[in-house]
C-alpha cells in the first residue's frame, strides 16, 4: 500500500475550481507491465539496430507514446508491406493474427514481439479450444487491434460478442461445444454481466481457467471505484483509442461522478471542473506518469491547491524482454 500525502500549493491568478481544490490522484495509474515492455523493446531495438525500426500499428494506445518515440526513429505503419525488405519490424503489445507472423516470416524480416504477455495467454486459450474442437466466442471490442489478433489465431469457429444484447442474438454450431474468451481491457462490471448472459444461455460454455482481463485493467478500474465516491469528478489520462482509459471513464460514470478523457493538459474544460472542489485524476495502462504529471500541474494553474495521493496496490510486475533484445544491449 502507498501512503496517501497532500501537498499544498499558491493560489493560482486564473482561479476555476472551488477555492479549496485539490487533485486526488488514483493508485495504481498509468503504465503497467505490457505497456512498459513494449515501449522498452522499441527503444532497445533502435538502440541495437539504428533507425529505422518500423512497428506495425501503434505499439500501445497513447499518442504522447507514440509521438515520443517516432522522434527516437520508430516509424508506425498499418500493413507489413510498408516494410522494407530486410527491416526490423515490432509488433505492438495488442498481438497480431497468425497471418501476420507468417507474412513476416515469408518476407524474411527481423521481428521483436511487443504482444503483452498476457495477450499471449490468450492467444494460448485459443489454439487449446480451437483443438479440442470447441466454437470460441470472444467477449470484445469489434475493430480493436487485440480482438483481431486474438481471433487470428483460429481458422474461424470464432464469434465476437460486445454486449449481452449480442448474446442474446448469437448462433452457435453447438451448445455443448462452446467456449469464451475475452479481450484483456474491457470493463471488469459489463464483462461479469456478459459472461453470465453466456452461461445463462448456455450452461456447458467453457471458460478460461483464469480470468482474461489482466491485473492492470482490475487494479485500474478498482482503483477508480475507491476514488470516485471522494470527488466531484475525474479526469483520465489517456488516448480516445485506448480502451483501458475509456473503460476508466466508463467505470467513474457508472457510479455517478461527471468523467473525462484528457490526451494533453490543453485538452481540459474549463467547464469540466468549475467550481468543483475536488478532482480526481487516474491514468489508463499506457500513459505515462509524466503525461499524468502535466495534467495534475495543469490543474494547478486552474486553481487546484493541494495534491493527495490515495492509498492503493503497488505493482511490481515485471515481463522479461524478448531473445535479441536485453536492457544491457
Amino acid at each position: 500500500m502507498t501512503t496517501s500525502g497532500s501537498i499544498t500549493l499558491q493560489t493560482s491568478a486564473n482561479t476555476v475550481t472551488a477555492p479549496d481544490a485539490e487533485v486526488v490522484l488514483a493508485q495504481p495509474r498509468g503504465f503497467c507491465a505490457g505497456v512498459d515492455r513494449a515501449i522498452e523493446i522499441v527503444e532497445q531495438a533502435l538502440k541495437r539496430f539504428g533507425a529505422p525500426i518500423y512497428v506495425r500499428h501503434e505499439i500501445v494506445h497513447n499518442a504522447y507514446v507514440v509521438n515520443d518515440l517516432r522522434q527516437k526513429g520508430a516509424v508506425f505503419v498499418q500493413e507489413l508491406d510498408e516494410v522494407p525488405t530486410g527491416g526490423t519490424v515490432i509488433f505492438s503489445a495488442h498481438g497480431v493474427s497468425r497471418a501476420v507472423r507468417e507474412a513476416a516470416e515469408a518476407r524474411g524480416l527481423r521481428v521483436f514481439d511487443a504482444t503483452c504477455p498476457l495477450v499471449t495467454k490468450v492467444h494460448v486459450e485459443v489454439s487449446k479450444m480451437r483443438a479440442q474442437d470447441c466454437e470460441i466466442v470472444m467477449i470484445g471490442h469489434k475493430g480493436h487491434p487485440e480482438v483481431e489478433g486474438t481471433m487470428g489465431q483460429a481458422d474461424g469457429g470464432m464469434l465476437l460478442v460486445e454486449s449481452v444484447a449480442d448474446v442474446a442474438r448469437l448462433q452457435v454450431a453447438n451448445p455443448e461445444r462452446l467456449a469464451y474468451v475475452t479481450q484483456t481491457t474491457l470493463s471488469v462490471d459489463e464483462t461479469r454481466e456478459i459472461v453470465a448472459a453466456l452461461k445463462a444461455r448456455f450452461p456447458a460454455i467453457s471458460e478460461p481457467k483464469k480470468q482474461d482481463i489482466c491485473y492492470a485493467t482490475q487494479n485500474r478500474q478498482d482503483a477508480v471505484k475507491f476514488m470516485a465516491p471522494q470527488v466531484d469528478a475525474v479526469i483520465v489520462v489517456g488516448s480516445p483509442n485506448s480502451s483501458n482509459s475509456n473503460r476508466l471513464r466508463e467505470v467513474a460514470e457508472r457510479l455517478g461522478v461527471p468523467a473525462y478523457l484528457a490526451d494533453a493538459p490543453e485538452q481540459i474544460r474549463d467547464e469540466w471542473i468549475a467550481g468543483k472542489r475536488r478532482i480526481g485524476v487516474t491514468a489508463g495502462a499506457s500513459a505515462p506518469e509524466v503525461l499524468a504529471q502535466s495534467i495534475v500541474t495543469e490543474l494547478q494553474r486552474r486553481g487546484v491547491q493541494r495534491v493527495r495521493a490515495l492509498d492503493g496496490i503497488e505493482e511490481n510486475m515485471s515481463f522479461p524482454l524478448p531473445k535479441g533484445l536485453t536492457a544491457s544491449n
